[in-house]
């Protein structure tokens, strides 16, 4: 890999084809789905290929001297921007909104902090840009800000946005992120629908590369989607004005190519471990698909610190993949019950019952929980194994209800549904083995505000799966889904608009869990990770006409491939 290619992000790429997307825990018992995933076209090693390897991961010693002393070079650069800006100048918001956008903030914590504590006077400013920017920092960082009473100097004498601001492009995009930190406030829904239509309205007399810029803040706002991928989409956007800043573009590339390293060398670990479980080929019915079930802990998870953490989540996320496989493909109901049975007993010698076929899935289940366990023990003090032994024990009960459904031709009802669907989505195990490898506890205090900060992603994943995922896994709604059992109770309605309003309605109950100071005693590690979790869905379920899905192959290539 040449030196030069760390100067901007350029992606040649050849494409690669998806032929399955399921949430983290399968699709409540979708059948008929296609085995494989795909095999990259060059760094990460593939099935069947257990010698290849990355180019990425050579020993390229200069190449990574050299990133190295880049980063660093923009560390300082950016940090010389902090000294040089009043700190309540909106200038420095400027700054502050770029460092956020491209996913290079965390190193600058206490400095932002300083910057956002100075917002309060901007809110109070005419310009929609420096009201709508030092609000939306102002809520991302805890504190609690009234849109209504802020956004109301804009507003004509109908209570409706002011055609004044319907040419201030920045003011538009700005107005347009915020309006996805929606709470419930009337002014923030009026605010998504005015700066759509006229950031639309003003495309076609745009500048082509601004223009691009708006789409696509329009086709994947702010807030709702990930970080990650926007960062390079901004990177490219801010390579494109005339006045440029080194230090944040350097420090910027060069932290996405150390980040891509990093998923390329875990990746490779994960994928030696599927090869030695041996699963793929004891039981041939079950996905295959160790490269996307990577993708959902790389996203949630960001940060060299929680490798580890990136690669145990995964091994948990695809136990739950052929689990579900085994109840939706596999196996008898007896075959079924005795499973369940042997999750609630919890010991190696209860695998013995089971057919040949089920055992080895139990022990690497049972050895990878424990492992956590472990390490949540060893590295917080924290007796978890109870907790992460129930957590699964409900996801098998979530699975049982939903074979009996299938076994019985019974119809829940569309609540009954999706209330099993949040379990089965596997979200609530996931999270449940991610609070205590982050060091959190179970407690009185914090388990409402958990359940909420849990479900709400849950919700949001369960119901664009039953939107979607009938398009490409070829089923044939065997067991149901949210959408069919709604057109049944509602034949002649709107299901999809209806399912779409109830995940902006979870939406704003994330956002009123994930940005109160005072409520959580969460970790600003865990609350990024459901709120990340609840980004990644759209992507998992983004399917276009051609029934592909095209963000996620994007997705994929620039961050790992």
């Amino acid at each position: 890999m040449a030196a030069a290619q760390i100067t901007s992000l350029s992606f040649s790429v050849q494409p690669i084809m998806f032929h399955s997307a399921s949430p983290v825990a399968g699709n409540g018992g979708r059948r008929g789905r296609p085995n494989a995933f795909f095999c990259p076209w060059a760094p990460v090693i593939c099935h069947g290929r257990r010698g290849a390897t990355s180019r990425a991961l050579s020993d390229n010693c200069d190449f990574q001297n050299l990133l190295s002393v880049q980063h660093q070079e923009g560390l300082t650069g950016v940090q010389a921007l902090f000294l040089r800006h009043p700190k309540s100048s909106s200038g420095m918001m400027t700054i502050v909104d770029h460092l956020k956008h491209l996913c290079i903030d965390q190193y600058f914590q206490d400095e932002i902090s300083n910057v956002v504590d100075s917002c309060m006077d901007l809110t109070h400013s005419d310009n929609l840009l420096d009201v709508t920017l030092s609000m939306r920092l102002m809520r991302e960082a805890g504190y609690h800000v009234s849109a209504d009473e802020v956004l109301q100097k804009f507003a004509d004498g109908n209570g409706d946005f002011s055609l004044a601001h319907s040419q201030d492009i920045r003011g538009l995009l700005s107005l347009h992120d915020v309006s996805h930190l929606n709470m419930g406030e009337a002014s923030l829904y009026k605010a998504k629908e005015y700066s759509g239509k006229h950031l639309r309205s003003t495309l076609k007399y745009l500048e082509p590369k601004l223009a691009r810029y708006v789409r696509q803040s329009l086709d994947h706002p702010y807030h709702v989607s990930l970080m990650q991928y926007k960062a390079r989409h901004h990177l490219s956007y801010l390579q494109s004005l005339p006045t440029r800043n080194t230090a944040i573009e350097k420090l910027a590339v060069a932290e996405f190519q150390i980040n891509k390293f990093q998923h390329q060398r875990e990746m490779q670990e994960v994928n030696r471990w599927w090869m030695d479980l041996g699963l793929a080929k004891e039981i041939p019915a079950a996905r295959d698909q160790v490269v996307k079930w990577y993708m959902w802990p790389m996203t949630i998870l960001e940060g060299y610190s929680f490798s580890k953490y990136r690669i145990a989540t995964t091994k948990i996320i695809s136990m739950v993949y052929i689990v579900d496989d085994i109840f939706d493909l596999v196996a008898t109901q007896e075959e079924l019950s005795l499973f369940n049975e042997a999750i609630i007993m919890w010991n190696l010698e209860a695998a013995d019952s089971l057919p040949s076929y089920m055992i080895s899935c139990y022990k690497a289940l049972y050895n990878i929980t424990n492992d956590i366990a472990d390490m949540s023990m060893k590295e917080h003090g924290l007796n978890s194994i109870n907790h992460l032994k129930k957590a699964w024990a409900t996801l098998f009960d979530g699975f049982m209800i939903e074979a009996k459904w299938l076994s019985g031709n019974q119809v829940p009802t569309r609540e009954d549904y999706l209330r099993n669907g949040i379990i089965t989505s596997g979200a609530p195990l996931l999270f449940m083995h991610l609070l205590f490898m982050l060091g959190h506890d179970l407690t009185e205090e914090n388990n409402d505000h958990m359940s909420r900060i849990i479900s709400c992603p849950a919700k949001i994943m369960r119901l664009w799966d039953d939107m979607g995922s009938a398009k490409d896994e070829a089923q044939e709604g065997l067991d149901g889904s949210y959408k069919e059992l709604y057109l049944k109770e509602s034949p002649h309605s709107d299901a999809e608009g209806h399912m779409l309003e109830m995940i902006a309605g979870e939406w704003e109950c994330l956002n009123r869990e994930c940005f109160s100071r005072t409520r959580s005693s969460l970790s600003p590690t865990f609350i990024r990770a459901s709120l990340n979790f609840a980004r990644m869905v759209s992507v998992m379920y983004g399917y276009d006409h051609e029934h592909r899905l095209p963000v996620l192959e994007d997705y994929t290539r620039m961050l790992l491939f």
